[in-house]
């Protein structure tokens, strides 16, 4: 495994591997301070995120290595129509290690499926988000002791929200889990999200727009914003954008031991004032962030060594294609579309990039 495009990409083992070496780098930093001493790990963000871009450049020189990297698609080869095909294969020759953050979905497929050394899916779009999972999964099991048997709740933007859809693939590989989802109606869960991880996993499950209502039966509450940079309306933004907000007064509500967690930034959905609340964890899970990426690209390097390349499930299907405005293929037409039945054991037909149901061409 030399990439890290989707959190499925790593085994329950492997999962539980990191969280071990990352507890290790907790208590032994000094051990892990020039593991990557040569190294150098390149960030590539075509979407703003100072704080994925500075977690994982401060996980690299934590590890002894270094860091070139790029902040924006206006500040590389992109602006001029390079390909992330292209840009992958450039980069491959300066790093040993790339991390890439892109609007559309299914971007850092398109790289690791083209570099030659490994690629970490910093985000893509509103579709997965594997290395915030794993700081969501180290808080978790530092906070509540375990990752079985728990009752989350996900509240807010659960359409878009990438860190949410990634967390639940991850959770329905644990037991006794009880999802608890909250969210206006124009805003719920995704059918690939319910169908490919919760329903065909047995997930018990609820789907409510009520905040207060749920908070009593929640071992974890998982907030997000409502994301503006993926609305096409801006209207209908405006109307969604406060429907949440999380107060001292409503966390009377919750269980004493309840966590409070958040992939930040927020913006009014947590008042400041839950800050103060012992279980408020989402500054704990920036920490663990920094550390799971530690991680990872301790794995991923060691890893590398045996140059077997990224592969993707999927075939070209004649007749059929993607019509996803936020996937690669819809910006990057020299791509060939490819698609593989979805997870759940059904017929249907997803974009390998993108996750979006396939349709017949004309």
């Amino acid at each position: 495994m030399r990439s890290l495009i989707d959190i499925t990409d790593l085994t329950v083992e492997e999962t539980e591997e990191l969280l071990n070496t990352a507890s290790d780098i907790i208590e032994n930093p000094e051990k892990y301070s020039e593991a990557c001493k040569g190294k150098k790990l390149a960030t590539l963000f075509f979407e703003p995120s100072a704080r994925s871009r500075l977690s994982f450049e401060a996980a690299m020189i934590e590890l002894g290595g270094s860091v070139i990297g790029v902040s924006s698609a206006e500040n590389c080869s992109a602006s001029k129509g390079e390909s992330v095909a292209d840009t992958a294969k450039v980069l491959s020759c300066y790093a040993d290690i790339i991390a890439m953050r892109h609007p559309k979905e299914g971007a850092p497929l398109v790289a690791a499926l083209n570099a030659s050394i490994p690629v970490i899916n910093a985000g893509d779009g509103g579709h997965k988000h594997p290395t915030q999972t794993l700081a969501d999964l180290l808080t978790i099991k530092r906070e509540k002791g375990r990752l079985n048997n728990l009752t989350v709740g996900f509240c807010g933007d659960l359409k878009y929200g990438r860190t949410v859809h990634s967390l639940i693939a991850a959770l329905s590989r644990y037991t006794g889990i009880k999802l608890v989802l909250i969210s206006p109606t124009e805003l719920k869960i995704p059918t690939y999200v319910k169908k490919d991880f919760i329903e065909r996993c047995n997930m018990e499950y609820v789907e409510t727009t009520d905040l207060e209502g749920s908070l009593g039966s929640l071992d974890v509450l998982y907030m997000t914003r409502i994301q503006q940079e993926r609305f096409s309306d801006r209207a209908e933004y405006e109307r969604l954008k406060d429907v949440y907000i999380l107060t001292e007064e409503k966390m009377k509500k919750a269980k004493s031991d309840m966590i409070v967690m958040h992939p930040l930034p927020r913006v009014n959905e947590i008042s400041v004032g839950v800050d103060n609340d012992s279980r408020a964890c989402y500054f704990k899970q920036v920490y663990n962030g920094k550390i799971m990426r530690m991680a990872l690209i301790l794995k991923l390097l060691k890893e590398a060594e045996d140059k077997a390349p990224y592969k993707a499930e999927g075939n070209k299907y004649e007749g059929y294609r993607c019509v996803n405005p936020r996937c690669i293929t819809s910006v990057e037409q020299e791509l060939e579309h490819r698609f593989a039945p979805s997870k759940n054991g059904g017929e249907v037909l997803r974009c390998i990039y993108c996750d979006k149901k396939a349709v017949k061409k004309d």
